[in-house]
This record gives structure tokens, sequence and C-alpha cells, in this order.
């Protein structure tokens, strides 16, 4: 198993340290991957996740009126704010990840953490920041699937036809961060999106990191 604590406070880190640079400008742009959210908006939301989740404030959970809650509440606090409360919950998160093979809320700060970076322009999250996510996704979504699918040196499916992707491009497109035209560009006929995309198929191409 995964040592979801501690994936979960180095993505903590590392998303302070980036939120604490941006300025206004950088604050409300647009980020592809949530077309009705600005930069601030994600920050928010994965902010108030986690301070949901700490407090057991789960009622409508997951649904994107759960989600736009934390953003509501928010408007008015800034960048500091913002990161002040995902440092505070940071350690009680650890403590209810650390048994568990799915916590949803470790695979949210990791998506929206890779969201982020390719809506500013950034290079791609360091692989010790995603593999973990893509790996446990995968064996969710692809393991009865009727081919192999081959991300460098993991293989996931129930055998069949290869399909080769690149591990990055795996993880985005597990959580419907790849169009069905960007997956269908590795997985051909082979593998549809409505296989691979937890949230579903999205027809919008996506931008892709340095």
């Amino acid at each position: 198993m995964a040592e979801w604590a501690a994936l979960y406070a180095d993505h903590v880190a590392a998303l302070s340290t980036l939120a604490l640079r941006l300025d206004d400008d950088a604050l409300g742009s647009h980020v592809p991957a949530t077309p009705a959210w600005t930069v601030g908006d994600v920050l928010r939301h994965v902010a108030g996740g986690a301070a949901d989740h700490v407090t057991g404030r789960m009622d409508g959970a997951p649904t994107p009126e759960w989600t736009a809650r934390h953003v509501s509440e928010r408007v008015g606090l800034t960048v500091a704010d913002l990161v002040a409360e995902l440092r505070g919950n940071s350690e009680g998160i650890g403590n209810l990840v650390a048994e568990n093979p799915r916590p949803a809320v470790v695979w949210d700060i990791a998506v929206h953490h890779a969201d982020l970076r390719e809506a500013l322009g950034l290079e791609r999250l360091p692989e010790p920041l995603w593999e973990p996510v893509m790996d446990a996704a995968a064996e969710v979504m692809l393991g009865e699937a009727a081919v192999t699918v081959r991300a460098a040196e993991r293989e996931y499916g129930a055998g069949g036809p290869v399909v080769d992707v690149a591990p990055y491009e795996l993880f985005r497109a597990l959580f419907s961060r790849r169009s069905r035209a960007q997956i269908g560009g590795w997985a051909g006929g082979l593998l549809g999106a409505e296989q691979v995309c937890i949230f579903g198929p999205r027809e919008d191409d996506q931008p892709l990191p340095a």
C-alpha cells in the first residue's frame, strides 16, 4: 500500500509553495480541467475538501454541490488563508488515510495539483507525487479490461492486445483529464474512454505539460 499520509503531506507542501507565489492574474486564470473554476477556486476546493474530511462534514460528497460549497465559503479568503487552512488540516488527513487503500482526498489533491500546473503552463508534477495514485486507480479501472495496458514498467488489465501509454498520460486520463480524442490517440480502438475515465469521458482537449 502506498504511504498515503506522506504523499498527502508532500502535496500540501508543494502546492502551498506554488500557491504563495501566484499573482492575482494567475489566481484568476481559467483551469481547463475544471472549466467552471479559476486557479483560486481550485485552491478553495482543495482547502475546503480537506477541512470537510477532517471535521466529518461529508453530506453530499462528492457531488458538484459539495465541491461548490468549498469555493463559495472561501471567496473572501486570501491565498495565505487557504494555505494556512490546508496546512492546518494536513496532519488530520494523514491520520484518516494512513490505512485507506483508496483515499479520495489524497487522489483529489494529486489530480488538482496537476490541473493547476497544466493550467499555468508549468512542468508536470514530479513522478513521486502522481505515480502511486495512477497505480492504485489503474488497478480499479483497468483490472478487468480485456487488454494489457503497458505504462513503462507497469502493466494493467486482464490480458489481451497491448496498449502502450506514457504513465503520466494514463494518470491524467484515469481522472478524466484527457479528452476522448486524446485517449484514442494511444488507446486506438482497443480501449474506450468510458473504460478509462473515473468521472466519464470528456470532449475538450486538455493542455499537455512540458
